[in-house]
């Protein structure tokens, strides 16, 4: 299925620099917007065309042609749109920053079909049903809960997606894990899916590189809240690797192992630790190049309610 949108059709002089060049190289520089690979598939299907004629990808050009542009977009799915509530903190003509609450899965899969961030987005902005994964360029698990940032247009979606990949987003998470942490580290494990539990991931000396960086931000008797920093953003990566070091996240039921109570511990706490049925993980700072005022953008939220309330059961246990 495909959607026409009019408005994108241009039409472009070419002048005598772009002489004895490959015509779809060209475009890629007149065109940021569009990947390369986007361009050859509308030059394959006519939709590129150069003195009002048909040409292939490859064809060098002379200078002085005339080059009209009229896009069309494919949709990878028939996703549907439905009406979620989103808690958008910032929205402009090019981006979305939404804070994703615990519990709503970002995008449609295996035993969620719909109710996710996708199909509340499609909603709230149908144009973004052309754009890949609706302009989502970045993911967080069900249960873990913040910030993360989709495209509402092409240019916005490549030059997102060009940050993500350089490394140049700023993902900071706060976390409370098991066990007392003294000081800061960093983990630099490479991630690949588990040799026999395919859902899950696991450190494995074959697969890609993973770095977090971790901060002790409050120490309690038995549990440390932690600031992490992604610098690359695997599947699970935080949880695989606080697991990894041997202090899991409060309330991973995939990665945390066995729950342990402390001697001692207040029952208040306790009974707080025992429901506690998502990762104590979130998502509290987002920043990021805006894709069309090359300004930096920064976000930050407050925790969610229920890891404020384990903050202060934690607390309260230390006096």
């Amino acid at each position: 299925m495909t959607t026409d949108t009019k408005k994108n059709s241009q039409t472009l002089e070419l002048d005598q620099t772009h002489a004895n060049e490959r015509l779809d190289l060209v475009l890629a520089r007149l065109l940021p917007e569009y990947s390369r690979t986007q361009i050859r598939e509308w030059i394959d299907d006519g939709r590129i065309l150069v003195n009002g004629q048909s040409i292939k990808a490859k064809m060098k050009v002379k200078g002085g042609e005339t080059v009209s542009i009229n896009p069309v977009f494919k949709m990878e799915q028939q996703w549907q749109a439905q009406a979620i509530p989103l808690n958008i903190e910032y929205e402009d003509q090019a981006v979305i920053v939404i804070n994703k609450p615990a519990g709503l899965v970002v995008h449609p899969g295996a035993g969620n079909a719909d109710n996710t961030l996708l199909n509340a987005l499609l909603h709230h902005a149908p144009a973004l049903h052309a754009l890949p994964r609706a302009g989502i360029v970045h993911r967080l698990d069900k249960e873990t809960s913040g910030l993360l940032v989709v495209a509402k247009t092409p240019a916005a979606y490549k030059h997102l997606t060009l940050q993500l990949k350089k490394r140049s987003f700023l993902r900071e998470y706060q976390a409370i894990v098991m066990g007392t942490i003294i000081s800061g580290g960093s983990v630099d494990a490479p991630l690949d899916r588990h040799p026999r539990e395919r859902t899950r991931r696991a450190v494995i000396d074959t697969g890609k590189p993973a770095l977090t960086h971790y901060r002790v931000m409050e120490k309690y008797r038995a549990h440390t809240r932690l600031k992490l920093k992604l610098e690359t953003g695997r599947t699970h990566q935080i949880r695989v690797h606080m697991a990894h070091i041997h202090h899991p996240i409060v309330g991973d039921a995939v990665y945390g192992g066995r729950l342990q109570l402390t001697k001692g511990m207040t029952t208040e706490l306790r009974e707080a630790l025992k429901t506690f049925k998502r990762q104590a993980l979130h998502a509290f700072a987002l920043g990021f190049m805006h894709p069309e005022t090359e300004e930096e953008k920064y976000f930050t939220i407050d925790l969610p309610d229920d890891m404020q309330a384990l903050i202060q059961l934690l607390k309260d246990d230390c006096k």
